[in-house]
């Protein structure tokens, strides 16, 4: 299905990460290795505990890995600082989460453009205006999340997610606080994203009917991945 000359949109080489607590030291993740490339939707399953998120928050930048190489759009983040890597993540990944992490003090329209306007980018209510529409909710701009449903939220930091014009798409349970008509809603609003877009879905969900989904269905246990790390190349 993929070229064999593409350059990955997510590679992991080798990945472990070490925490400490109490007890002593806990292997979150133990020498994984995970290829995705672009426009390829990814579905990883794994019971609770089996390092799922933690993956997702290697491939964000948001947890740095305690050994192993990390190389997301083409660029190591190894040795990227705080900084650098907030800046990456913010230009190329675009994240969804259970819960929607919406300001409750701004209205639809100011929660997506906020991230634009620490960017500096100009015309940032315009472009999450745009967003927003492109989500279903033009007519909910003035809007504040504790006046929207929990659909509707979802769709507001889908919106937010794809403000910067990532190419990216992480999506950690996005339908777990959602009834089974919005989830599917959300879900089918990912995918058609991820079509028109080119952009790379990885979605960590507990639905395996959903995981079904995606091109590839990688199974993450006790920290590692052992089904589905890389996909078949085309020669």
């Amino acid at each position: 299905m993929f070229a064999a000359m593409t350059t990955p949109a997510v590679s992991l080489k080798t990945v472990h990460l070490t925490l400490p607590s109490r007890a002593g030291n806990v292997d979150i993740l133990r020498g994984v290795d995970l290829t995705v490339m672009p426009g390829e939707a990814l579905g990883i399953v794994g019971p609770s505990g089996s390092g799922k998120t933690t993956l997702l928050m290697v491939i964000a930048g948001l947890e740095r890995v305690s050994r192993g190489e990390v190389v997301i759009a083409g660029q190591s983040l190894n040795a990227k600082g705080e900084d650098e890597l907030a800046a990456f993540r913010r230009d190329n990944i675009g994240i969804v989460f259970q819960s929607f992490h919406l300001i409750p003090t701004m209205t639809a329209l100011e929660n997506v453009a906020v991230p634009l306007e620490f960017r500096g980018t100009p015309n940032a209510m315009g472009i999450a205006e745009d967003k927003l529409k492109r989500v279903g909710l033009g007519h909910r701009l003035t809007h504040y999340p504790g006046q929207l449903s929990g659909g509707e939220q979802q769709r507001v930091a889908i919106a937010r997610a794809l403000a910067s014009g990532a190419k990216i798409i992480i999506a950690d349970e996005p339908t777990g606080n959602l009834d089974h008509v919005t989830g599917e809603q959300i879900i089918q609003l990912l995918f058609e994203i991820r079509t028109q877009d080119g952009a790379s879905l990885i979605l960590v969900t507990h639905d395996r009917t959903l995981a079904d989904r995606c091109d590839r269905v990688a199974e993450v246990l006790d920290g590692k991945i052992v089904a589905g790390a890389h996909p078949k190349v085309l020669t």
